[in-house]
């Protein structure tokens, strides 16, 4: 097909639309300040980790509330509710098994992502990532477990 000839078609490939224009596809998805914001609780030991992916994080267009450890964790899931909880590689072990079971009692349709290969056997954990994955991956990660749009955001980047 000739890149000069716009014959409008349009598919879906891997759940994003795309329109045929000018010989080339072009992404018809949100992005930018229209994306779908996910109310984000992430919670990390580290303090200087959590505030660097936080950051990160609000950049990609959501809205994140940080938590120091175990007991910011619990104190955030008893003052608000959240789309998706985000358990760091920098809490213990013991945080992220028990935080789960915490999560979903709070809300059964609140999703948990761990970031630490250890949250793929728990029964409470929707997803997880490995340790040490940047932050595109995390994204993308979250755009699958959520549907929402969060690839648009680092693909903007």
């Amino acid at each position: 097909m000739a890149c000069g000839v716009f014959r409008p078609r349009s598919g879906v490939v891997f759940g994003y639309v795309l329109k045929m224009a000018a010989g080339c596809y072009v992404w018809v998805g949100q992005r930018g300040p229209n994306m779908a914001k996910l109310k984000v609780l992430y919670g990390e030991l580290n303090e200087q980790t959590l505030a660097a992916q936080a950051e990160a994080l609000q950049k990609a267009g959501h809205e994140v509330q940080p938590a120091v450890g175990r007991k910011g964790v619990q104190e955030a899931l008893k003052s608000g509710s959240f789309d998706l909880v985000i358990l760091g590689p920098t809490l213990t072990r013991d945080d992220r098994h028990h935080l789960p079971y915490m999560v979903k009692k709070a809300s059964k349709q609140t999703k948990v992502l761990v970031m630490h290969t250890d949250g793929s056997r728990h029964p409470y954990v929707d997803a997880n990532i490995d340790t040490g994955e940047d932050m595109d991956h995390l994204l993308v990660k979250i755009s699958a477990l959520t549907g929402k749009a969060a690839v648009a955001a680092a693909a903007a980047r």
